[in-house]
């Protein structure tokens, strides 16, 4: 999408974002896509949850999130082992699992490796059912292949839908925007339309391989709830000294996001998210521009986000057995 194309969409988006979105205690809620669900627009990582050394401190950090006004939560079944959901299961209880929308993914690309990844899901967080299901690391140009191929992913999932364990249906993938939209192409192919899409959105995505202009308009367009994640670029932004963490939450927020995922080991970090939350505005093209001019060069190397140009993060190419 040429600049002045998209420029012309952000403005245009940001005009029904302003009708669509609302502010309660801070918190701004959204849209999820045409899903008719409501959420919040920080989502709480689920990653990271596995980062504190004591499990209580990843309860209290969820806990927290959910009394300030986070709704939605991000996990996946292979996070840390497995020990992400389990510790976000705990938080979850005592009467908090009713006030969220609960998200995880799985990897399977079979059916039967995908049916039994949903189940352990839900055994270790202890729900009995999942807002959303989404396949993990739509990488590879064969991936959307193998989700729709007979005996693939996506009958594990409608059956699980069927079953009432999942309401939802989404993907994820981190790797190339080409991959985005093919799995978009042969989901139309089959007559398929998924509720929402996950990907990296941050500023340095603004210049390479990037999501945001030609992944966000189409999702869009197709009624697809768009999830950002690595606003920071796992905190490469920061790294390079382009940008702060509160300018890189703006951005994302800027964008046609149901939710801006972000990952918050500590209580400072969920203290810094909610501080972009609250000092939000939509930006003017100048104000956009004055930001996205500083991370050119650095976006342009690659080097910031590995997740695109190395295998460091595809958790799928280092363990093709969680593909079955």
């Amino acid at each position: 999408m040429e600049r002045r194309d998209f420029l012309t969409m952000l403005a245009a988006l940001q005009a029904a974002a302003k009708l669509d979105a609302q502010t309660s205690n801070g918190m701004i809620y959204r849209n999820l896509g045409t899903t008719g669900e409501r959420v919040s627009a920080l989502g709480l990582g689920g990653y990271h949850m596995g980062v504190p050394k004591e499990e209580s401190e990843s309860i209290r950090i969820v806990r927290s999130a959910i009394d300030r006004g986070v709704t939605f939560l991000d996990n996946s079944c292979d996070y840390h082992d497995g020990a992400s959901e389990i510790r976000m299961g705990k938080a979850l209880k005592d009467g908090y699992r009713k006030r969220v929308f609960l998200m995880t993914k799985y990897n399977g690309r079979t059916r039967a490796m995908a049916a039994k990844q949903i189940d352990e899901s839900l055994k270790r967080m202890q729900v009995e059912t999942i807002d959303l299901i989404q396949f993990h690391e739509n990488i590879r140009m064969e991936d959307p292949d193998r989700f729709f191929a007979s005996g693939g992913a996506l009958e594990a999932v409608l059956a699980a839908k069927k079953a009432g364990k999942i309401r939802y249906i989404g993907f994820t993938g981190h790797k190339d925007p080409l991959v985005h939209l093919r799995m978009l192409d042969v989901a139309a192919e089959h007559k398929f339309h998924f509720d929402s899409c996950q990907m990296p959105l941050n500023v340095l995505d603004y210049h390479f391989r990037s999501f945001t202009h030609q992944v966000v308009p189409r999702l869009v367009k197709e009624g697809i709830a768009v999830l950002g994640m690595k606003p920071i670029a796992f905190g490469n932004v920061v790294k390079a000294g382009v940008a702060t963490p509160i300018e890189c939450l703006h951005y994302a927020l800027n964008l046609p996001t149901s939710v801006v995922i972000n990952g918050c080991d500590s209580m400072d970090r969920l203290d810094q998210a909610f501080e972009a939350v609250r000092t939000f505005k939509p930006m003017s093209e100048a104000q956009l521009q004055a930001i996205v001019s500083k991370t050119k060069s650095a976006a342009m190397t690659g080097n910031f986000e590995p997740f695109k140009t190395t295998t460091q993060f595809d958790g799928t190419a280092q363990h093709p057995e969680w593909m079955g």
